[in-house]
């Protein structure tokens, strides 16, 4: 694997498969500190009864979605007319997109690569809004709005905890948000990994939602469960919105594994809330020891993973692959994330063990010996090399402050700080936006850039961009999708530049934030999920409407 493992990297904005990573190993899958699962569900017994029941679910149609939903909205407490399932959040996002985006959506980055990627697919004008490091990623709603309206957005997205920095904001400021902007197409809150936090007993705005014309809460089922590969998730909104998505669905959209999970729900209720106590109070263990190794700092996070950034020189694709091929471990590298880089780790909470596994690797790999370290010299100097060199040269001109004020230079319109919208980068002097397909634009400003195929439009010549040009990594040649090249000139990065001031009337005022402190805080003794005594197939009570993944 060791020759092959970068190259097993070069799937767009996601990670390769557990089975690719399988196959070109020849052994059973890594330590899994990549795609975020629960590790603690489905619990022994519930496993045990699903592998018992595998050749009737694999042998046999399932029902339809129609019939699976109701047994979820009964589960729920929801009418079905306000619920639409999909094979996946991803099946949601694309006809959400399709069916409800007219134009122009918003969104703060770094974040879920779909939310980005899928309207420029579509030829959507994506507006980037950037989260500032030098605040630890945290999520500004009031200027947010301000953004948007600057920008004239017709759609708002938040991910609610945000992926892949964990970032949580509370209820009654999201749902001051929307009331802000009622006047939109469309929001959209992507409470994919809500049924991790624990800040508020009572995070879902899903009860508020179906009260909203606009408005759409975006579940999984699969992260939660712990079970990615069913394929499941589901949507709550007003019954006219997910009416409209609901019958563009597939009646055979979901699967028989899907059906048989959410008609074992009710008797699984109990191990459910228990695994999410264990992922919690994991969470903090992780941040705790991955805190003591130098130079590394870990962003508080209300998700089942940890946001962190490498010490200074480490390269994140090189710690990456040492991790894998000399350790076993696989870890989620951000350097193909919009308003990310090589230097950031998303990690998944595990069990202790796994752990102490992790730490150990990292150790090995980032200090070791000084002659095989990542690190070649600790330092507490704000610059560093990494694998998005735009991303990192704006930090550093900024002191990690970020897009203000460099608009204009990048635009090429000295006295009109112009937002750039993701697909009109690099075109000086001519912001209209790009569909994807027209978002190559090779050549541009003399730099010497070859997109892949599809990100130039161009049919049958897949070409591959040195690193030199892409990451500013000599040597290391890597295929970049369209969501990674835009940007890679010193321009920001599709990234829109405006972060504008001023508080819009009706919206609460920004409480000051000082820098998150690498340990979240413990975990209150009353936490979200199921009730921990589940009735005994009477569903839930209304109370845990929004607290069901």
């Amino acid at each position: 694997m060791a020759d092959n493992v970068t190259s097993l990297f070069r799937t767009g904005a996601h990670s390769p498969s557990m089975a690719a990573l399988a196959r070109e190993s020849g052994e059973a899958g890594p330590v899994d500190f990549c795609i975020p699962c629960n590790p603690y569900f489905p619990s022994p017994r519930m496993m045990d009864e699903l592998t018992n029941r595998l050749r009737d679910i694999i042998t046999y149609y399932p029902s339809s979605a129609d019939t699976i939903t109701a047994e979820l909205c009964n589960l729920l407490q929801l009418p079905p007319q306000c619920v639409a399932m999909g094979n996946g959040s991803t099946e949601l996002i694309t006809w959400i997109d399709h069916l409800l985006v007219r134009e122009s959506i918003a969104i703060p980055v770094p974040t879920f690569g779909r939310w980005t990627d899928q309207p420029l697919e579509t030829g959507k004008r994506v507006d980037m809004f950037p989260l500032q490091e030098s605040n630890g990623f945290a999520l500004d709603p009031a200027q947010y709005i301000q953004f948007i309206r600057s920008r004239g957005t017709r759609a708002a997205v938040i991910c609610n905890p945000n992926n892949p920095d964990g970032g949580f904001v509370p209820k009654q400021t999201i749902l001051a948000f929307c009331d802000a902007l009622a006047d939109l197409d469309l929001i959209v809150i992507d409470e994919s990994f809500l049924e991790f936090a624990d800040a508020e007993n009572e995070p879902s705005i899903v009860e508020e939602a179906v009260m909203r014309p606009n408005v759409i809460v975006l579940r999984s089922l699969g992260k939660n469960f712990g079970l990615h590969g069913v394929r499941f998730g589901y949507m709550v909104a007003n019954p006219g919105l997910a009416g409209r998505i609901r019958s563009m669905l597939p009646k055979w959209n979901l699967n028989a594994f899907a059906e048989t999970v959410v008609f074992m729900l009710k008797d699984y209720g109990a191990e459910y809330v228990e695994s999410l106590h264990m992922v919690r109070r994991d969470r903090l263990d992780m941040a705790r020891q991955l805190s003591t190794l130098p130079g590394l700092t870990v962003y508080p996070s209300q998700g089942n993973f940890l946001f962190v950034r490498l010490p200074v020189g480490a390269e994140g694709t090189v710690v990456r692959d040492r991790l894998l091929t000399e350790h076993r471990i696989l870890v989620r590298e951000c350097g193909n994330k919009i308003g990310s880089s090589s230097r950031f780790l998303r990690l998944v909470v595990r069990p202790q063990t796994d752990v102490r596994r992790l730490v150990s690797g990292l150790e090995s790999v980032l200090y070791g010996t000084r002659r095989g370290a990542a690190v070649p010299e600790l330092s507490t100097g704000t610059s560093y090399s990494s694998g998005t060199a735009a991303v990192d040269r704006l930090v550093s001109s900024t002191s990690g402050q970020g897009y203000q004020g460099i608009a204009a230079a990048a635009n090429g319109m000295a006295q009109q700080p112009q937002p750039l919208t993701a697909a009109a980068n690099g075109m000086v002097g001519q912001p209209q936006p790009l569909t994807a397909a027209a978002n190559g634009m090779n050549g541009m400003m003399g730099q010497p850039q070859q997109f892949t195929a599809a990100a130039n439009g161009m049919a049958g010549q897949p070409q591959q961009f040195a690193a030199a040009a892409a990451n500013g990594i000599p040597g290391q040649p890597q295929p970049l999708t369209a969501a990674q090249t835009r940007g890679t000139t010193g321009m920001p990065g599709g990234l829109t530049a405006v972060n504008a001031q001023g508080q819009p009337q009706g919206f609460p005022q920004p409480q000051p934030q000082a820098m998150p402190q690498p340990v979240p805080q413990p975990v209150p003794q009353q936490a979200t999920g199921w009730p921990n005594t589940p009735p005994n197939g009477a569903g839930w009570p209304a109370a845990a409407v929004d607290r069901v993944g």
